[in-house]
């Protein structure tokens, strides 16, 4: 079968992949549709040590072809959105609905591909850069058949991560101001989030003036091309301000922005070694510095309300999907993300 192998060196399309049937606990999916996020990006350039050889994508949808034993939840011909967390389910923290910080759920990477008879890692718990993938039966969420796969695999990563990030983690409130630091994909998806929650001014920031209007469309009330001008619309500065690129610099920019008890979220993935600095003594009146993986998410409860939102048409999916791209168009896929070109380029088999 088809799958986006990189090898340490390259990042080619194969068509020799196999994959083992599902076991107990676990699902097959056939892969419709999968997004191409920069954390796919992050473990070519070696942002995000991963080890090789190893199938990429972590964000996707597709129909279950079959279940191994135990699962109940979903059976074949279901349609499923996929998550990246293949938490245990019986822990501490996944008995407080705190998945994202099961520690079996973390750096714990599985190899059910093989390629001429080799193991091949699975990204993210997940591999949906392949035309088949098995996963947790926990990382498979029903979706409503009406909804097209395009669409709902961008749920499994830049919505979880973007919209959950502004209401489990930040819970940013009716009428709060909120200022978010890069529009791409998880940018955008924290801009809706704020729209969800109610927060009354919303700055999107990016040095790209041409996403000044896609922004707009999914939350924001201002756009500007640098921070700059943030103090100009927020005096005070803003009760929350969301990092969404991932640089060092941005992070502190995100912390001078703070009103008094604001909060600042950091989304955005830098070199594992990357150090930030803030002035500490402006931290008290009560700022605090948030780290959030994976929008703290409950993927089961959330991938399910996020699919009854877009129903609703309260969440946009459809205008995140800027371009689809045949599964051999992966490297031009790949130049448009690295490049902004694209919000969310989906990849579809």
């Amino acid at each position: 079968m088809r799958g986006v192998v990189f090898d340490g060196t390259r990042t080619e399309v194969v068509d020799d992949l196999e994959i083992r049937d599902p076991g107990p606990g676990e699902v097959l999916v056939a892969i419709a549709a999968a997004g191409l996020c920069h954390s796919d990006l992050s473990v070519i350039d070696g942002t995000i040590p991963f080890p090789v050889p190893v199938v990429l994508g972590h964000e996707g949808a597709g129909v279950v072809e079959a279940v191994g034993p135990g699962v109940v939840h979903v059976r074949p011909g279901d349609h499923v959105a996929l998550s990246t967390l293949a938490n245990c389910g019986a822990c501490a923290q996944c008995d407080r609905g705190r998945p994202t910080m099961c520690r079996k759920a973390i750096g714990r990477p599985g190899r059910p591909f093989s390629r001429g008879g080799e193991p091949v890692f699975q990204f993210a718990s997940n591999s949906a850069f392949a035309e088949r993938t098995v996963v947790r039966a926990v990382q498979a969420v029903k979706i409503p058949a009406d909804l097209p796969l395009t669409s709902a695999a961008l749920i499994g990563c830049g919505v979880l991560t973007g919209v959950g990030a502004v209401l489990n983690r930040a819970q940013v409130g009716l009428g709060d101001s909120v200022v978010v630091i890069g529009t791409g994909g998880i940018g955008l998806n924290v801009l809706q989030g704020a729209r969800l929650a109610g927060a009354l001014t919303v700055v999107a920031v990016d040095s790209n003036p041409a996403k000044e209007a896609v922004a707009r469309q999914f939350g924001a009330t201002h756009f500007l091309t640098s921070a700059d001008g943030v103090r100009d619309i927020l005096p005070d500065g803003a009760d929350h301000a969301f990092e969404c690129v991932g640089r060092t610099e941005l992070i502190r920019q995100a912390i001078d922005l703070l009103d008094r008890h604001g909060q600042a979220i950091l989304l955005g993935v830098p070199a594992a070694s990357a150090e930030a600095s803030f002035v500490v003594s402006s931290m008290y009146l009560d700022k605090s510095i948030l780290g959030c993986r994976y929008g703290s998410s409950r993927p089961q409860r959330d991938i399910a309300l996020y699919a009854d939102l877009y129903r609703e048409g309260r969440l946009l999916l459809d205008e995140l999907v800027t371009e689809t791209y045949p599964v051999e168009d992966f490297a031009k896929a790949a130049d448009d993300a690295h490049h902004g070109r694209v919000a969310r380029g989906v990849l579809v088999f």
